[in-house]
């Protein structure tokens, strides 16, 4: 499964751009052409990420559209579906654009332990001592 591969580019993505963090979510882009879907890329991020900074956490994914476009008639569109037919015309003699990309967009971090004084709650709500 070639889900793994692109799972083990996320991870290391992601723990690079973490430093050392606790990570809960990552918002990844990826090309058309990978062929990958959410339910099964967070399957395969679960089993490479087991024992690291991003165990447990889920992979938001957004699919970038694939470039079609048609010898036959030239015309082009935008596709998610990498085997899509011309929208013009219905030709299947298409060339492919981009759509091959893999994008950690963001990642967010894990809440850190609460430390007494140490939050606007503590802060504007000051114990006293009696």
């Amino acid at each position: 499964m070639h889900e793994f591969g692109i799972a083990e580019a996320i991870l290391d993505a992601v723990e690079r751009r973490a430093d050392g963090r606790r990570v809960e979510r990552a918002r990844v882009h990826a090309g058309a052409l990978l062929r990958i879907t959410e339910p099964v890329i967070n399957q395969a991020f679960a089993m490479v990420a087991d024992g690291s900074l991003a165990e447990g956490a889920r992979v938001d994914l957004v699919i970038v559209p694939v470039q079609l476009i048609c010898r036959s008639c030239g015309q082009t569109a935008a596709s998610v579906d990498p085997f899509a037919t011309c929208p013009e015309c219905g030709g299947t003699d298409i060339d492919t654009e981009g759509g091959d990309d893999l994008v950690l967009e963001s990642i967010q971090m894990a809440e850190a332990a609460h430390v007494p004084g140490n939050s606007r709650r503590d802060r504007g709500n000051p114990v006293r001592p009696s």
